[in-house]
């Protein structure tokens, strides 16, 4: 997922991207202490993922708020 993409999302689509990743980083937390993972980077990944997403999301909620 690039910067580039996402700062193409609407604030909806953002913020349903978002609590689309943290159930997959919950599931994957829940998976991990269950059985080891192969890769347990995947949740390191999907953590910055939705800081990723959340970051652009309260970008475009400043912009909205400058521009009113």
């Amino acid at each position: 997922m690039k910067a580039t993409e996402l700062l193409e999302l609407t604030v909806k689509e953002l913020e349903e991207r978002i609590d689309n990743e943290k159930n997959i980083l919950l599931k994957q937390k829940l998976n991990h202490a269950i059985s080891p993972l192969d890769n347990p980077q995947k949740i390191k990944e999907t953590r910055r993922n939705v800081a990723r997403l959340m970051t652009v999301l309260r970008q475009k909620q400043l912009n909205e708020k400058s521009n009113d």
